[in-house]
């Protein structure tokens, strides 16, 4: 374990990192044993090998992720949180804190901000909520000053090269970490490495997985678990299916177009949670839509059924997409559906979800649905198809549960 550096702070708490070093240990440990086994000719116990090792691994990835949620509760009570100054221009700053806002498990807690001198006024202390604390050339004195455990910059001009070599030793005399947020933010550590260039460290931006091996394994791995999951499923469908019959006039199923990969469009599969025709109705509700200004949704939608209400409530109603899934239309993770109306309206960075086919969940189900901006739609939607990875998938089909399970944001 230390010598895959588990126990580092930077991959502790947050991420898929610290697992991923957990599990390497355990492989190392068994192929260090193999090795050294079969080398001395050593009578290596195979219950050892076979049980005691993965058994200790798989305790230890339990325990962390219990101690994860545990820190992750207690920082949303604001307890074990880092105090942290951002550093850079207004808006980028604005950003910035609110998105650190919107994941306080991660445990920095903004006390401030420091600005480059033309957007500093002594006469306000303070915007967007933010205090002020000084100018860019200020920043060690205000770490000081203020005892900071964190340092965010974010890029500037202001802050080049040799300023930023200069805030680096200056902040060595405190205890302050100092951290740099590249002018893409949306890519994940995987993609991003640095590499030596002409004696300089570049960020080298690897090209994100959209084609090749892995990609037919989505495939492979979409659909035979779409018809695992159909024929696990299949006597809660044809309960389900029943309900929706008995409760309401109308056909069971919902069907309505929506647009996959590569733009071209399908009919996507639902159970009919809705009223007859309730897609006609939406003129009538716009004005009072509970949305983010594309999407049109509405809390207290008069047009769910009874036994609608429930199935929207866990996500029943979409079962049926397993069908859409084991015909290659959707996959099980991905970027929402969309309909053509909100195509129409799409600027040039949500074009980019197009490069994937669209998802019974992803990180739109597990980080909110409903209750999300447009923005943080987009934002979402985009990071998904920079970032996509068969253990992100993963990742993702595990925290749907938690998120159907809780229902939040489905309405």
């Amino acid at each position: 374990m230390v010598v895959a550096r588990s126990y580092e702070q930077r991959f502790l708490w947050v991420g898929a990192e610290e697992f991923r070093r957990v599990f390497f240990a355990a492989m190392m440990l068994l192929a260090t044993l193999g090795t050294v086994s079969w080398a001395f000719r050593l009578d290596v116990a195979r219950g050892f090998v076979v049980l005691a090792v993965p058994l200790a691994a798989l305790l230890t990835l339990g325990h962390r992720y219990y101690q994860r949620k545990l820190l992750h509760r207690a920082r949303r009570r604001g307890e074990y949180l880092q105090t942290t100054l951002l550093v850079g221009h207004r808006n980028a700053v604005a950003a910035l804190d609110e998105q650190l806002d919107r994941e306080a498990f991660h445990g920095y807690r903004v006390i401030g901000c420091c600005l480059p001198g033309d957007q500093f006024s002594p006469e306000v202390d303070a915007f967007n909520g933010l205090p002020v604390l000084g100018r860019l050339d200020e920043v060690a004195a205000v770490v000081a000053r203020y005892e900071v455990d964190t340092v965010a910059v974010l890029p500037c001009p202001e802050l080049d090269g040799p300023a930023l070599r200069r805030l680096g030793w200056d902040l060595e005399k405190t205890r302050a970490e100092l951290l740099l947020a590249p002018a893409v933010t949306e890519i994940v550590g995987t993609r991003v490495r640095i590499r030596p260039v002409c004696g300089l460290p570049l960020m080298h931006m690897e090209r994100p997985e959209l084609t090749g091996a892995r990609r037919l394994t989505k495939e492979i791995f979409d659909r035979s678990s779409a018809l695992a999951a159909l024929l696990f499923f299949l006597p809660v469908l044809l309960g389900l299916a029943l309900s929706v019959k008995l409760s309401s006039r109308g056909p069971v199923f919902f069907r309505q177009e929506r647009v996959g990969r590569d733009g071209r469009s399908f009919s996507m599969l639902k159970f009919r949670s809705m009223v007859t025709g309730a897609d006609r109705m939406v003129g009538q509700l716009a004005e009072a839509s509970d949305g983010n200004g594309v999407l049109f949704k509405k809390k207290d939608d008069p047009r769910v059924t009874r036994v609608g209400k429930v199935l929207r409530r866990y996500s029943l109603d979409e079962l049926p997409q397993l069908i859409n899934v084991l015909r290659g239309e959707m996959s099980l993770v991905g970027p929402r559906p969309p309909l053509p109306t909100e195509v129409e309206r799409y600027g040039f960075d949500m074009h980019r979800r197009f490069l994937v086919k669209p998802g019974l969940t992803g990180l739109w189900q597990v980080s909110g649905r409903s209750d999300l901006s447009w923005d943080d739609s987009v934002r979402i939607d985009v990071r998904y198809v920079e970032n996509w990875s068969l253990m992100f998938d993963f990742m993702i089909l595990w925290k749907t549960v938690g998120a159907v399970l809780r229902g939040s944001g489905a309405y």
